[in-house]
């Protein structure tokens, strides 16, 4: 039953997390709190130029207060990125960006220089890319510094020479040389044709630019779209280099965009919908777990929040599940994609109906009433016809003022899947023991499930047990939940799970014992009772004892089906081991303290007689070698024997047998060594003697 109920938790949690796949909530603290985890420098500085940018804009973006300390070690890397000769036009490019953030002194004659071989690359360029990273850089040293000339003088050229790179379906390639075209190019394409026209000295053909915009239109004619309104990019370049997934694809897009609809006068003829839906796809995705989709994410969300075509507006509810059993509001938020405040508006909730049936409308257009305090439209009570369950909120955003409505996107209706939650009330339970032939009550129990109670009854196989009670909304309607099981558990552990239905509005079940002989295995005995009456909306779910019935069942027959081995407890099976105490066996009786010390003087008296034998023939030293060499063997010998010694009184004292004979290998080569040596010296001077 355990194993029920957690799989019915599941099951309800994932209804929640898929419903909720179609909320989004604009940028909130947890993704300032993700940003300083995800830009993390290491003393003082990032891994590249790169890195330091997106962090810098990330905060930028999210008005973080405190971010890291970088600027210094980070203006030292732009100086040194920007006075290299071997610099390449991407790393110009990034310190560039870096340094419009930071503002580092840098000297006007490096501008001057870096402009000259700029201006370079753009005349002799023949990549996309080149053209990006030089037009980019030169827009970005126009903005730091107004007395170098960055201006392009044949702009008119330099965009037909990008747009020759166009294709029919607006995507772009990334040389005349390579027949693949790409959406990701496509998007820094469009940036980069807005740095031609934001450094073009003279004004740029029209009919050039109307012909760009019909290329975003096409470009915006292969979006694809996700159930639940949002929209992206895909790359569909299958033999690239390097594969740009969904996130830095539409990021790509979105800042080639809003890069070119800030420069360019005249509308671009885009739905609302996709730009609104272009937001929610970033909004989705919740909070990135790596830096540079962090980065477009929040990048993509910045060019949208003042973005010249539309600026979606997200609709989101600080709560989803409303309790009637405490009175909930209903709260409605309008914000930005960046947290920013609406214009004044109006929220119209248009429809609810119950999740599945559309049919079934229970709320007809009505207004939410604005707290501007808290910036939030409420609806104060919810009405008589919304009961417990899954709904569908269906919301409607007007703008008040004619102007915002050409400035701002809301998409037109947002739906809004909704829980309403409540306490049931619980009525009329009873517990009884019927006779199987009259149906008669036997014994007949009033029962409280709402609070503890605990009932005892007996019966035999030729009865019947019946369980039945009543289930009522707040609102006083039938309440039919999910889940309603009833448990029989024997005193062996074996369980039987039954479900229980309804007929009308009352739940009833009735077990014939009779029947249910074989399926009991015939165990007689006692069956603890549990009910389970469980719900997503059921604020007073139950998993609850009633008490216990006594079953007297008869003799199970020869071939009878016997109860299943009962389930081995896997913390019996891996678990710890119970200790292991072992007992030594008592030690043996030790002889007294005087006879062990007779015992060693005994065993000495050998070697005293051997230094008194010593003394009575007398010790010769006369045949002791008196060279060097010889006398350093000799003494050794003398040194090993007595190590020898000192090796059997650590034996005797403390060492024991393994120990010993293995150091007295070692000992033994040495004396074989060194004796040998020795001996050898002798016989040849004894040898010299005789010769004499």
């Amino acid at each position: 039953m355990a194993r029920n109920l957690v799989g019915f938790l599941v099951l309800v949690l994932a209804i929640s997390i898929c419903e909720a796949a179609s909320i989004f909530q604009p940028i909130s603290e947890s993704h300032r709190s993700a940003a300083l985890e995800l830009f993390t420098p290491t003393d003082g500085s990032f891994g590249s130029l790169e890195e330091t940018y997106e962090a810098l804009r990330t905060f930028g973006i999210l008005g973080i207060q405190k971010k890291p300390h970088i600027g210094t070690g980070s203006c030292q890397s732009v100086s040194e990125t920007l006075g290299s000769s071997s610099s390449t036009t991407k790393d110009l490019f990034f310190a560039l960006k870096v340094n419009s953030i930071l503002e580092c002194k840098i000297d006007e004659a490096i501008f001057q220089e870096i402009t000259s071989r700029l201006k370079a690359v753009v005349n002799d360029g023949n990549s996309l890319l080149d053209f990006y990273y030089s037009i980019s850089s030169l827009a970005l040293i126009k903005d730091q510094n107004s007395k170098v000339d960055v201006l392009l003088g044949d702009a008119d050229g330099i965009f037909r020479s990008i747009k020759a790179l166009s294709q029919s379906d607006g995507r772009w390639r990334y040389s005349s040389s390579n027949p693949e075209s790409s959406t990701y190019a496509a998007g820094l394409a469009l940036e980069a044709l807005a740095g031609v026209m934001s450094l073009a000295s003279s004004e740029i053909d029209h009919s050039l630019i109307d012909t760009l915009k019909n290329d975003i239109v096409k470009l915006f004619d292969s979006i694809e779209k996700y159930d639940d309104g949002s929209f992206y990019f895909d790359e569909k370049l299958v033999d690239a280099r390097e594969h740009h997934g969904p996130l830095s694809t539409t990021s790509a897009v979105i800042r080639g965009l809003t890069a070119f609809a800030s420069l360019t006068s005249g509308t671009i003829t885009l739905s609302g919908n996709k730009i609104l839906g272009l937001a929610k796809f970033f909004l989705g995705i919740g909070i990135p777990g790596n830096s540079k989709d962090f980065f477009n994410q929040i990048d993509s969300l910045a060019c949208l929040e003042s973005n010249r075509i539309s600026v979606p507006l997200i609709l989101s509810l600080p709560a989803t599940v409303l309790s009637l059993t405490k009175k909930d509001q209903l709260k409605v938020k309008v914000n930005t994609v960046l947290g920013s405040s609406a214009p004044p508006l109006t929220v119209k909730l248009m429809q609810a109906f119950i999740s599945g049936s559309k049919d079934s409308s229970v709320i007809e257009s009505q207004e939410l009433g604005f707290d501007p305090e808290n910036a939030v439209h409420i609806l104060d009570v919810l009405p008589k016809s919304v009961d417990v369950g899954n709904y569908i909120f269906v919301f409607e955003i007007v703008l008040h003022d004619s102007v915002d409505k050409k400035i701002y996107t809301t998409g037109g209706q947002t739906q809004v899947p909704l829980f309403v939650t409540g306490v049931v009330k619980i009525d009329n339970a009873e517990i009884a023991v019927l006779d199987s032939d009259l149906g008669s009550i036997e014994t007949q129990k009033k029962i409280d499930l709402a609070g503890e109670t605990s009932v005892s009854l007996s019966a035999n196989h030729l009865q019947k047990l019946r369980l039945s009670f009543q289930l009522t909304t707040p609102r006083g309607k039938f309440f039919k939940p999910h889940q309603v099981f009833l448990k029989l558990r024997h005193e062996t552990e074996v369980e039987h799970i039954f479900v229980v239905g309804n007929s009308g509005k009352q739940f009833e079940i009735i077990l014939d014992f009779l029947g249910l002989v074989e399926k009991f295995f015939y165990l007689s005995g006692r069956y603890d009772i549990q009910l389970t009456v469980g719900d997503a909306v059921m604020e007073n779910s139950i998993l609850r004892a009633v008490g216990h019935v006594e079953l007297d069942l008869p003799e199970a027959p020869e071939k009878a089906p016997r109860p299943p081995a009962r389930p081995v407890d896997p913390y019996s099976r891996y678990g710890p081991k119970a200790e292991i105490t072992h007992i030594f066996r008592a030690p043996e009786k030790r002889p007294p303290k005087e006879l062990s010390l007779a015992f060693l003087g005994l065993t000495l008296l050998p070697f005293v007689g051997f230094f008194i034998g010593l003394l009575r023939i007398g010790v010769n030293l006369k045949n002791f070698p008196t060279l060097a060499v010889p006398a350093t063997f000799a003494i050794l010998f003398h040194l090993g024997i007595a190590a020898v010694i000192l090796l059997y009184v650590l034996f005797w004292l403390k060492w024991d047998l393994f120990t010993t004979l293995k150091t007295l290998g070692f000992l033994g080569a040495f004396l074989m060594f060194v004796g040998h040596r020795t001996l050898s010296h002798l016989a040849s001077t004894s040898a010299k003697l005789k010769s004499t």
